[in-house]
């Protein structure tokens, strides 16, 4: 089995936000991703919109549409309401329905995703959502971190897919910590009982081309998604070169 690889589109429409006008393109740039190999497209839209706006969305949910062969990912926080333009995070997935939306328990004032839900004491306000977006034709991952007892509750309330918050796991091998390896091994169980109990397992954040290899041999990683760090080794690499170097290194693992 290959890992599918999933491109985080975040940092360009950062970078397009910085100016006035469209450049660069996210939509283009999706287009790029996808011709490279990429076997689909992430976004996180925030209600200030830092980066993805909701146009970015309904425009890229558009192109997907006309690839069959990749998916749609809108991951973001599922209590986001209206503000502005911003639909409502819900309201926007509903909208466009992605293949995937990936549930993440992130402030609106939060810099990054930073931790996985906590389902003693959200799973029971989830469980309607999950319902209502599976009922659209919508598969459902939840951003979990790696503890078994949270998988069993995310089961519990109906979620397809877990994506496994990797930051942790990132920052140990980047330090060589000396708790790496015992560190590793929970993600490795936790992926191992989520197949178990029959959930599919996903992964992101921090990955990059060094500790992403090491990583895919969690058992039936069925995606990863990538965006911060590929995008900057498309600075040095090219875009191109980039995606095909991560997609080959989910290929063989």
């Amino acid at each position: 089995m290959t890992t599918a690889l999933s491109v985080n589109l975040n940092k360009i429409a950062l970078i397009r936000n910085s100016r006035e006008g469209n450049y660069p393109d996210v939509v283009a740039h999706g287009k790029l991703c996808l011709a490279a190999g990429a076997d689909g497209l992430t976004v996180h839209p925030r209600p200030d919109q830092r980066h993805i706006r909701p146009r970015d969305v309904y425009e890229l949910a558009d192109l997907l549409q006309d690839n069959h062969q990749a998916e749609f990912n809108i991951e973001g926080n599922p209590f986001a309401e209206k503000m502005g333009d911003f639909p409502g995070f819900i309201q926007l997935v509903l909208n466009t329905k992605p293949e995937q939306c990936t549930l993440v328990p992130d402030a609106n004032d939060q810099l990054t995703s930073d931790h996985g839900f906590d389902l003693h004491k959200s799973g029971e306000i989830l469980r309607p959502i999950i319902e209502q977006l599976k009922a659209a034709g919508v598969r459902v991952s939840l951003f979990m971190d790696p503890d078994i007892q949270q998988i069993e509750l995310a089961k519990t309330i109906g979620a397809d897919r877990i994506e496994l918050y990797t930051g942790p796991y990132a920052e140990a091998y980047k330090h060589q910590d000396k708790n790496f390896e015992s560190l590793f091994q929970r993600y490795f169980s936790a992926a191992k009982h989520a197949e178990q109990i029959d959930i599919g397992v996903n992964a992101g954040h921090d990955l990059n081309l060094h500790n992403l290899a090491y990583f895919c041999r969690v058992p039936k990683l069925l995606e990863v998604s990538i965006g911060h760090a590929l995008i900057v080794d498309a600075i040095a690499m090219g875009l191109d070169r980039t995606v095909r170097t991560y997609k080959d290194i989910c290929q063989k693992h």
